[in-house]
């Protein structure tokens, strides 16, 4: 099995386990794959898959949620592919956070810089877009997390409700979250 398929059947065991509740056992049964197989190709071990997941969802969201936002189109359009974009990583709302899992317990301690830089990175490029409309820094920066914030706490409704309306409802309004009228 090629490493990036294994590493597409890891991503949802530590989406919905986290870093401590992403057992070999747990990995071993979503890939397929005995244990040794799994050492074979990860060496490192789980810390090692954890590594190849996140870098394998960076990628993802470089290619489906920076791209656009850092494309040539108006402010707006950048806005509204980015939200496709989100759409899409979560499922309409049917995956946990990346992020947020893994920046608890034991994961925070390996992985929180490489977390923290990407979440600043998405934050810079959001405020700097809405400081191309016009709206003064301190202000897109606020814009830019209160957008973090809506999509994060979505994500939190729809796991304990289970109701994906929510995070639909969430995405579509960050476009006026985030651009002044």
């Amino acid at each position: 099995m090629p490493k990036e398929k294994i590493i597409s059947k890891l991503i949802p065991v530590f989406r919905h386990y986290g870093y401590e509740g992403a057992t070999v056992s747990r990995l071993s049964a979503a890939t397929g794959l005995k244990k040794a197989s799994l050492y074979h190709h990860f060496q490192g071990g789980k810390e090692q898959m954890a590594e190849a997941v996140l870098e394998y969802i960076s990628n993802w969201i470089e290619e489906n949620v920076f791209a656009p936002l850092q494309s040539n189109k108006l402010p707006r359009d950048r806005i509204l592919a980015m939200t496709k974009g989100i759409d899409k990583f979560y499922e309409s709302g049917q995956t946990p956070c990346l992020l947020a899992v893994m920046s608890l317990g034991e994961a925070d301690n390996l992985f929180h810089q490489q977390l923290e830089q990407s979440l600043k990175q998405w934050l810079d490029t959001l405020a700097q877009i809405v400081e191309e409309t016009g709206v003064e820094p301190q202000q897109a920066r606020q814009r830019a997390e209160d957008a973090m914030i809506t999509i994060q706490g979505a994500l939190v409704l729809v796991r304990v409700t289970k109701d994906t309306k929510v995070f639909q409802r969430a995405i579509a309004n960050l476009p006026q979250i985030l651009l002044p009228d």
